[in-house]
């Protein structure tokens, strides 16, 4: 920041220079203080002005309006503190925060929003829609509709010879299916997720996730892959109607989600997109206020319960965020606080509890979950990757205000 112009008072001519056509004259020792003085003064004014302009260490920056105004006034933790520590969401080093939702206990400790967003405002979940897609998994699973460890239903696999009619529903969710997709590849336009959301595979993105070959054994090895759960989308359509028409499809899915899953839990705002052929896009394309996702992040904290309602079986959620036998930091649909299999970080392992868990999001969408805190936080925006190292530091100072239970 630039220091604010100052005015200097002009020096004594007998300090200004020496005489036209002659040599200086030798100073006496009143005029060498009043110079002395006079730079110490001008010395200390600029030191003051670089400090306003933190230039110095004076402490940490006085809270804004806004950021005090985001936290309720008894949060269990210190105010100020966790005013701050929500403050650094909304650095520009964190890219742009469009909403944060913290939850202690169940209860909305702090709630902030960026220019044009607020509590109404629905936003895209990215691959945290992964996770809502485990959960419609899971209540088809205990309906009895699918079978966790036996072979899935998907036609294209059942001709004889196809050793992919040996995936079962469990590598599907653990993300070892052993499928040919290229999640994030390069040049962008070939990587799977890709193509299947806006390009070849737009239309019938099932079709496209379901018709690429086997690249390794079934179960063998972890690879995430956005087609993954697009194939866990169809498969809930099938479980749920033999109607090969798209607006059936979609309105079953549609219909189930909300009245097993979004109504019980109170997440009212919640939204799902399906593509042409009626299958819900499971792996990216689900809607919900800030207060809905944070809904979610409590229902997975509290195993699948709703006041004391059991929506889904606890076992579930068990399931969920018990690791992939291929890989410790992912569970079935959702990220672990583990280091991954070839040694990423993608949560806070050693800042935050190790049991604690996440849906995470492209571009830095998060609801991470810590059980043992009773702690929710939702965190909403636009970050590339550099970003996000920031986003994760400023969850962790939220994290580390709350006990451990």
């Amino acid at each position: 920041m630039t220091a604010p112009a100052m005015s200097t008072p002009p020096l004594p001519q007998r300090l200004s220079g020496p005489p036209p056509g002659g040599h200086p004259p030798r100073r006496s020792a009143v005029s060498r203080r009043l110079a002395l003085g006079l730079a110490v003064g001008l010395a200390a004014g600029l030191a003051g002005a670089l400090a306003g302009c933190g230039g110095g260490d004076s402490g940490p920056a006085p809270l804004s309006e806004a950021a005090l105004a985001a936290v309720v006034p008894a949060p269990g933790v210190p105010r100020k503190d966790l005013a701050r520590a929500i403050d650094g969401l909304f650095d520009p080093a964190a890219g742009e925060t469009r909403a944060v939702v913290v939850l202690s206990g169940g209860r909305i400790v702090a709630e902030r929003y960026g220019p044009g967003f607020g509590p109404e405002t629905r936003l895209i979940g990215w691959s945290m829609s992964k996770s809502v897609t485990g959960v419609l998994i899971g209540l088809l699973v205990s309906d009895g509709r699918l079978r966790l460890d036996e072979s899935v239903p998907v036609p294209a696999w059942q001709r004889s010879g196809d050793a992919r009619g040996e995936i079962t529903l469990r590598q599907l969710l653990q993300m070892r299916s052993g499928l040919r997709h290229t999640e994030g590849g390069s040049p962008v336009w070939r990587a799977d997720e890709v193509r299947m959301l806006f390009l070849d595979g737009r239309d019938d993105m099932a079709g496209y996730a379901e018709a690429q070959p086997l690249e390794a054994e079934p179960g063998s090895r972890f690879e995430y892959s956005s087609a993954t759960s697009v194939i866990l989308s169809d498969l809930a359509a099938r479980a749920l109607t033999d109607s090969p028409d798209p607006e059936t499809r979609r309105r079953t899915v549609a219909d189930y989600l909300h009245t097993r899953l979004f109504e019980p839990a109170g997440m009212r705002s919640m939204r799902a997109e399906f593509d042409s052929a009626g299958t819900l896009i499971g792996s990216s394309m689900v809607f919900g206020t800030a207060r809905d996702w944070g809904r979610f992040g409590e229902f997975l904290r509290n195993g699948g319960a709703v006041r004391g309602a059991q929506v889904l079986p606890r076992g579930w959620i068990e399931f969920m965020t018990s690791s992939s036998p291929r890989n410790p930091g992912y569970g079935a649909q959702l990220w672990l606080n583990r280091p991954q299999a070839d040694g990423s970080v993608v949560l806070l392992p050693g800042r935050a509890p190790a049991d604690a868990f996440a849906c995470v999001g492209h571009l830095g969408q998060y609801v991470l979950v810590s059980p043992r805190q009773r702690l929710t936080i939702v965190r909403l925006g636009h970050s590339d990757e550099t970003q996000r190292k920031r986003v994760l530091d400023s969850m962790a100072d939220i994290i580390a205000l709350f006990p451990r239970r």
